[in-house]
C-alpha cells in the first residue's frame, strides 16, 4: 500500500509518503511552508496545487489526514481550528477529484498507534516514529505528524486485514 499522509495546516502543511510494499519505507517528507501574511484564499489555492502535486508524483492508494484538534471550552483555538479545518478540506476534495479514498484519523488514535500511547508528547511521537521507520533524524514537526497519520494508517489497515482473515468463514482458526 502506498500513503499519501498530510497534517494539515494553512501556514505549514506536513506531508508524509509512505509505502508498504514490501517493507514499510518512507519515500518522502516535510512541510509546505508559506508567508503567514499571504491571504488565506491564497494559501488555501497554493496548498490544494501541492496536495494535487504528490497525488499526481506519488500516485497514492489511499491518502491519510489527521483531524484537527479543538481543546475543550478554550474559544482561542476556534480560529486555528477552523483555518486547519479548512486546509483538511482542501486535502478532501483533493483527494476526491482523483477518486482516491482518504481515511481520517484523531490526534489520540494516532499517538496510540504510533507510540502506544494516547498523550504521547511530540517528542515522544518524533522517537517513536524514527525509530520504528529506520529514520536516522527526527523530522520536523509537521512532517513528523504527517508520517505518524500514514504509519497509523497502515497499522490500522494492517490489524483490519488481519482481523477479516482471522473471522472470515471457512477460515482455520
Amino acid at each position: 500500500m502506498r500513503v499519501l499522509a498530510i497534517d494539515p495546516g494553512t501556514i505549514k502543511m506536513g506531508y508524509g509518503f509512505i509505502t508498504s510494499e514490501p517493507a514499510t519505507e518512507v519515500v518522502d517528507y516535510g512541510v509546505v511552508t508559506l508567508s503567514r501574511y499571504m491571504a488565506i484564499e491564497e494559501r488555501l489555492f497554493q496548498l490544494f496545487t501541492h496536495v494535487r502535486n504528490m497525488i499526481s508524483v506519488f500516485n497514492p492508494d489511499a491518502v491519510a489526514v489527521e483531524e484537527p484538534f479543538l481543546g475543550r471550552g478554550d474559544r482561542q483555538f476556534i480560529g486555528p481550528a477552523i483555518a486547519v479545518g479548512q486546509a483538511q478540506a482542501l486535502v478532501l476534495i483533493g483527494a476526491a477529484s482523483a477518486g482516491i479514498p482518504v481515511h481520517r484519523y484523531s490526534p489520540a488514535e494516532v499517538k496510540r498507534a504510533v507510540a502506544d500511547y494516547g498523550a504521547a508528547t511530540k517528542d515522544q511521537m518524533q522517537r517513536a516514529l524514527a525509530a520504528t521507520l529506520g529514520l536516522d533524524s527526527l523530522p520536523e514537526s509537521d512532517a513528523a505528524d504527517a508520517l505518524s497519520v500514514g504509519l497509523c494508517h497502515l497499522i490500522h489497515t494492517n490489524a483490519t486485514s488481519a482481523l477479516s482473515r482471522e473471522i472470515s468463514p471457512g477460515s482455520e482458526r
